[in-house]
């Protein structure tokens, strides 16, 4: 560290935020576009986005813009009354979903908390009192107590105890055993399309439409959870269109504000069923983010972003297949611009370190997983880039343990 303001910053930081992660010895101060610098100038180039939060990259003029029209009229009427840029912005998102029908709040714990309430709100008023969710191991859905209770993570299991109760999990992809967990009690199905924290694994064509078969049959409902695939990261604007098959409750979040605290529960018209103080939150629907969100999903189909993440998807996959056996790489999977390969050993933070000493921002969800979600403005140019600092920290990385290739 050559910086003393910067030691002196990550002494403040040690002796005032209260510790939930490890992290690394600098400080983020600016970013623009696919970078970000430290307060010691160094330049990183970004494959992580916040964990697919940056949709435009960083700073981007469409929301300065937008945060600086808004502020300047109103930022906060309270959600006892309707606003302008929340009524557009409901509209745009019906306009491009399937959905009639938005519950707008400030993180995806906060909108799958909601789906979980709506899930059961019907449970209550159709299915006799059935109140349980049926949601997939190794899955994600947040870090209340109640999606904490929903995500499949074996070692959340005993944190926090008691949890919520009311929630089955059952293995990706394994329609019987499915089956096998619906009873009276079942309410719901939810599910990721791409398992993210889970290490980008996809649900399959086949699964997924038995299971909207099961629930139109059993009168269930099924929730999609496209916090992390929502807003074009899959290569398409939303994950489900990759399998033409609808929910009937969708969550977004993270690439819905670009970087602004965001997120919003969508549903059909038949399941708008909440009575007045059901739900609710001080900041649903607030001005500021409304304006935020509404322009950001505009330039992201302005900028047919959907597209690129497909066109620049692939051309990440191609080059990783190309130093696949040099470093043997494995199980290189994706959709869009969410992208994950496992590593021959359990070396995912070594490498993440490395990486971050070349420059470069990667995640490891796990110890023998990495994945990588970039701004979805991210061109060739980049994705050469990264592909280069990723080989020389891949090196180092097994001289240093010695792997015999």
């Amino acid at each position: 560290m050559s910086n003393l303001a910067t030691f002196q910053l990550l002494e403040e930081a040690k002796n005032s935020i209260l510790f939930t992660a490890v992290r690394p010895e600098i400080v983020m101060e600016r970013g623009k576009g696919m970078y970000v610098w430290d307060t010691d100038q160094k330049k990183y180039l970004d494959f992580i986005g916040g964990w697919a939060v940056t949709c435009l990259g960083h700073s981007p003029d469409v929301i300065r813009e937008a945060l600086h029209r808004q502020s300047s009229i109103l930022v906060n009427a309270s959600p006892a009354y309707y606003n302008k840029p929340l009524i557009e912005f409901s509209k745009l998102l019906s306009e491009v979903t399937c959905f009639d029908r938005v519950f707008f709040a400030s993180s995806g714990a906060e909108a799958n908390e909601s789906a979980i309430k709506l899930a059961r709100k019907y449970g209550a008023k159709v299915l006799g009192g059935a109140y349980e969710i049926i949601s997939l191991v190794n899955s994600f859905h947040g870090r209340t107590l109640a999606t904490m209770s929903v995500t499949g993570k074996s070692y959340w299991k005993e944190l926090f105890s008691p949890k919520v109760p009311g929630f089955k999990h059952v293995p990706l992809n394994d329609i019987e055993a499915c089956v096998s967990a619906i009873d009276d009690n079942t309410c719901a199905i939810m599910l990721e399309l791409v398992q993210g924290e889970g290490g980008v694994h996809s649900v399959n064509y086949e699964y997924l439409k038995a299971i909207r078969e099961i629930c139109n049959e059993k009168g269930i409902l099924l929730i999609f959870d496209e916090i992390q695939t929502g807003i074009a990261r899959t290569g398409k604007l939303f994950a489900y269109q990759h399998y033409e098959i609808e929910a009937d409750i969708m969550t977004l979040g993270k690439g819905i504000g670009g970087g602004f605290p965001l997120s919003a529960m969508l549903t059909k018209e038949k399941y708008n069923i909440f009575e007045s103080g059901d739900q609710g939150g001080t900041y649903s629907g607030q001005p500021l983010a409304m304006s935020v969100g509404y322009s950001v999903l505009n330039e992201v189909i302005r900028l047919n972003l959907a597209a690129n993440a497909e066109v620049q998807g692939k051309y990440l996959i191609d080059k990783l297949n190309e130093i696949k056996d040099t470093y043997q790489l494995s199980n290189i999977r994706g959709k869009g611009l969410l992208v994950a390969f496992d590593l021959p050993l359990p070396a995912g933070n070594d490498l993440v370190l490395e990486c971050l000493g070349q420059g470069l921002l990667i995640n490891s969800p796990n110890s023998n997983i990495i994945r990588l979600m970039p701004p979805l403005i991210v061109t060739n140019i980049e994705i050469d880039r990264m592909i280069s600092i990723l080989s020389v920290s891949l090196e180092n990385i097994y001289h240093a343990r010695r792997l015999t290739r």
